[in-house]
């Protein structure tokens, strides 16, 4: 009964897509030592429509909201469900996940800035292409705190942060850890602290490893320069902060805190929604199982949050 409803669910998307003049294209940018790549939903190809650029969270996240161990399609969920209110979309790869290939380029030499780099470029195809008739930059998480700081250099519409951080990451990751045992924890605040200076640690061992590994370490240091809600506050575009009660990454009160340095935007926190979009509960078990649910639904009150703000702008 599952699969039967699944394909006919899928069927009924294919459906509306050829009625209402639907289409996907596979989206790249060539670089010298490589590209970007990104899918492209057409929401009517007979006339101008909204687009929103949606861009991944933290990791090796691909354009779907996918990584290795993570399957929730999140962005692709959200991509459909625009498409189906008259609203294009595209959903990138970050440099170094899914297609977005480069020859000789190592996880040591990514920059937080970098990412940025790549979003403006995105940006600036999508100017270039007369079909849309505005361009909104909407991150998740990480990604929030990226299509900003692009926002500040390309002009767009809008802006929409989706379960972003209201500080800076040095400071999200020592709430993140704050349940390790004292020693480790003790470590790991050490390693946050040299980071946020600038400082590298060239040694690092046991469970800290992953995450403080040497390679990532310029990567760290260079996203921890920024606080959110500071250039936040430097936009004077119409803003839009989204953020779930049950979102186990990033508290309620960092979408507050971005709302307070830019009183203007517009704050919509949505009762248990978690970081992945979906509808869960606050038991933890309970709420991670929904990061490998991919057919599982977005948050019922998430596209009417964003398709009224996207309707609505000048």
């Amino acid at each position: 009964m599952n699969l039967f409803r699944l394909f006919l669910k899928i069927s009924l998307i294919l459906l509306m897509q050829i009625l209402h003049g639907q289409q996907t294209e596979p989206w790249q940018i060539k670089l010298s030592k490589g590209r970007l790549a990104g899918t492209l939903l057409l929401a009517d190809s007979t006339q101008q429509t909204p687009v929103v650029l949606l861009i991944p969270g933290s990791g090796p996240t691909d354009r779907n909201g996918n990584s290795i161990s993570l399957k929730n399609n999140a962005l692709k969920l959200l991509a459909d469900s625009l498409a189906q209110h008259h609203i294009s979309s595209l959903r990138i790869d970050k440099r170094m996940v899914g297609q977005s290939r480069f020859k000789d380029l190592t996880e040591k030499d990514l920059t937080f800035d970098r990412f940025v780099q790549d979003v403006i470029l995105w940006l600036q195809k999508l100017k270039n292409d007369k079909r849309f008739s505005k361009i909104i930059v909407a991150g998740h998480s990480q990604g929030a705190l990226t299509g900003l700081l692009a926002a500040q250099k390309i002009p767009v519409a809008a802006y929409i942060s989706i379960s972003g951080a209201g500080r800076p990451i040095n400071e999200v990751l020592k709430q993140q850890l704050q349940g390790l045992v004292p020693q480790v924890k003790q470590k790991a605040y050490h390693i946050i602290d040299s980071l946020s200076r600038g400082y590298s640690i060239p040694h690092i061992s046991g469970p800290l490893f992953m995450l403080f590994r040497p390679s990532v370490q310029k990567f760290l240091s260079t996203w921890m320069k920024y606080d959110p809600a500071i250039e936040l506050s430097k936009l004077s575009i119409p803003i839009l902060i989204v953020h779930g009660t049950t979102d186990l990454q990033i508290p309620v009160k960092d979408a507050k805190r971005l709302k307070k340095m830019n009183p203007k935007a517009k704050l919509v926190i949505i009762k248990d929604m978690n970081h992945v979009l979906k509808k869960a509960g606050a038991d933890r078990q309970e709420n991670l199982k929904t990061y490998h649910q991919p057919h599982r639904a977005l948050h019922p009150q998430l596209m009417p949050a964003l398709v009224d703000f996207i309707k609505h702008l000048q």
